[in-house]
């Protein structure tokens, strides 16, 4: 009798790239050729040898997860004498998370980017002085081709969880929900801290609630130019100063500490004139100058783009000469958090006598926080069933779907989908914005579309249709000249963003031991003067959680990396399930297998590759349970497993997942 090889319980039954090489090589002739399976008869005593991840070609990304990307070891954060005691068995295991605490806070100030310094969204920051933690901005990412299936992207909040009784409050920015998007999700996580913010933002956060009403309510304190600083606790006052952004409200935010003021600017830009600031900007950093900061925080999106931004009331001249010399309809597409260009829309059909069509449910949210605040007139909204009531050169429709978005007003109008509007050739399209990188396919797809109906279209490089909402090099340069500071912390944007921010401050003379260019979850603390070595900035070995968290349907949690690989592995090769049915007395199959095949081959025009599959299948579960009472199943699965996926590789050059459902009669 031959004995079969022992199970171990250990052993992952589910990878569909397991060892091939435990078993003798199978002969096989390329694609088209003979295939014969493995003799699985005398292989039990081979040792089990270990087989290289798949190559791939894609790239790897520091907080994503990318088919072929070996799982690596990361530093998480734990206070708990239990998670000590558990760290030395879980570094044994390879490709384990290794905890390892962060060490007390002492008298230093520390400062945690729990998001939005690797990436463009999700901005949270958390300051810590003694027993109080200040949260500035609560943001969500949108998930991209790298996270298939996920709605957001958070920032990893564990180490607020541990200590979220001693979180005195959220500090609120502005009211995009890169900075908002988060707080529905997270704040029950972290008790509930007031929520402190301008008018316009707290609309917003309250008419983002309005989705989650099984929600405890928030606790929303909206704050007013000229308010005293607002107490975080004994330690630490905050207070707001007004800056440029593309949105009502928008601030920055100073945090007064025993060490000094820290400044942060949220978003921001400068408006100006062919490089010369407003007085109104001038005016605004005027206080920064009586005395040096402790430390300066800056949005760094713009920073790789050389210049200044043109003037915002520029791009709406330019607008306001286009719709006055158009003999049709105008229609408009931009963010829909361009809240005041979309504003400055409406008077401008107002100007010129037309009626204005809000179309996109986000613009149509915004536009009623706008109407509630009395931000401007809207006597000349009318819905959009009424638009063939309207002469077309009395008409204009403000839109959503500047980016190609394949169910935003624009995308459905390019695609002649919508329900209410057909272009035409006397139709006038203004793009109000600029691609977002990784959009370019989807914003080329809607341009064809469009320029299919012979419509004049419009876009910002044509015509200076648009300006940044994020400050270019020389607006930053600008504002680091009006804001003295001694320590530099980059923020909000790549990796790449911040690291030519530091550049530009250290050529402004910022010392580099003064800089910090963080990641995510970055420990940095600052010592105080009568420390033995004297007041200095540095980030700590240790690093606090910074896995991204992810919003999936109900679920909220931690990314699980097996899922988005095989969700990424499915959109690539697909998968392919086989069913067979085992007589348990002697092995036999008990008919030819089922094979069901989604995204891998299209089944029909493959009989051949189907035909060998299933007799691979066949012999190899034959063979597998020679002289095997009772058929260990598992075992015979992960046989099949290797053999159809070495078979179908050599096949086709690609590597679904394969299932197999074996069934015992």
């Amino acid at each position: 009798m031959i004995t079969p090889r022992p199970y171990s319980k250990d052993r992952n039954n589910n990878r569909r790239r397991s060892s091939w090489t435990e078993r003798r090589s199978p002969t096989f002739r390329p694609r088209t050729g003979t295939y014969v399976a493995p003799d699985l008869k005398n292989q039990s005593q081979h040792p089990k040898k270990s087989v290289p991840a798949r190559p791939t070609n894609r790239p790897t990304r520091r907080g994503r997860f990318t088919a072929g990307t070996p799982k690596y070891t990361e530093t998480r954060y734990s206070n708990s004498k239990q998670s000590e005691q558990k760290s030395s068995s879980r570094e044994s295991g390879e490709g384990k998370e290794k905890i390892v605490p962060i060490p007390p806070i002492g008298d230093n100030l520390r400062i945690i980017p729990l998001g939005g310094v690797e990436e463009i969204g999700r901005n949270m920051t958390a300051i810590q002085y003694r027993d109080d933690i200040i949260v500035i901005d609560v943001g969500i990412q949108f998930s991209d081709e790298e996270t298939p299936g996920v709605d957001y992207i958070l920032p990893n909040i564990r180490y607020l969880e541990e200590h979220k009784d001693k979180i005195r409050g959220v500090f609120i920015t502005h009211g995009h929900l890169d900075h908002i998007g988060g707080i529905p999700y997270i704040l029950p996580r972290i008790g509930n801290p007031a929520i402190y913010c301008r008018e316009f933002a707290a609309l917003f956060i309250q008419k983002r609630q309005e989705e989650f009403s099984h929600l405890p309510p928030l606790n929303i304190k909206t704050v007013k130019e000229g308010d005293a600083p607002i107490a975080a606790g004994p330690h630490l006052k905050m207070s707001f100063f007004g800056l440029t952004h593309s949105i009502p409200d928008s601030t920055g935010i100073i945090v007064d500490t025993p060490f000094g003021r820290i400044i942060t600017t949220g978003d921001v830009r400068v408006e100006n004139k062919d490089g010369i600031p407003d007085e109104d900007e001038i005016s605004q950093y005027e206080m920064f100058k009586k005395e040096q900061a402790l430390l300066l925080m800056m949005d760094s999106t713009g920073v790789d783009r050389p210049g200044w931004t043109i003037s915002e009331s520029q791009v709406i001249k330019n607008i306001d000469d286009i719709v006055a010399k158009v003999g049709g309809r105008v229609i408009i597409a931009t963010f829909a958090s361009q809240v005041e260009r979309v504003m400055e829309f409406i008077n401008i059909a107002a100007k010129y006598d037309k009626k204005v069509v809000i179309e996109g449910r986000s613009m149509k949210a915004n536009v009623a926080i706008v109407k509630q605040l009395d931000l401007v007139k809207l006597d000349h909204l009318i819905p959009i069933e009424d638009i063939d009531t309207v002469p077309p050169h009395k008409l204009m429709i403000i839109a959503t779907g500047a980016q190609g978005e394949e169910f935003a007003a624009l995308m459905r109008i390019s695609n002649q989908t919508h329900k209410n509007i057909r272009l035409n050739e006397t139709d006038t399209v203004i793009l109000s914005s600029s691609v977002i990188p990784g959009n370019e396919r989807a914003v080329t797809k809607l341009k064809d579309n469009l320029y299919r109906h012979n419509a004049r279209i419009i876009t910002y490089l044509d015509s200076d249709v648009h300006a940044s909402g994020h400050g270019k090099r020389s607006e930053l340069e600008w504002i680091h000249r009006q804001i003295p500071y001694k320590f530099f912390i980059p923020v909000h944007g790549h990796h790449f963003m911040l690291k030519m921010h530091a550049e530009l401050a250290r050529s402004l003379g910022a010392e580099a031991k003064n800089i910090i260019v963080p990641d995510n979850g970055s420990v940095i603390e600052i010592t105080p003067e009568n420390a033995e070595a004297g007041q200095k900035i540095f980030v700590r070995l240790e690093r606090a959680p910074h896995e991204d968290m992810i919003v999936e349907g109900f679920r909220i949690g931690e990314a699980q990396e097996v899922v988005i690989r095989d969700r990424q592995a499915l959109a690539q090769d697909g998968m392919f399930v086989l069913i067979a049915s085992i007589n348990v007395a002697n092995g036999k199959l008990k008919k030819s297998p089922d094979i069901i095949s989604r995204g891998f081959v299209y089944l029909r025009e493959s009989q051949d590759l189907l035909h060998q599959t299933r007799w691979i299948i066949k012999k190899t579960i034959e063979d597998a349970t020679v002289g095997m009472n009772p058929i260990n199943f598992d075992y015979v699965k992960q046989a099949v497993t290797d053999a159809v996926s070495k078979f179908l590789f050599q096949q086709t050059a690609k590597r679904p997942i394969v299932i197999p459902v074996l069934l015992g009669v």
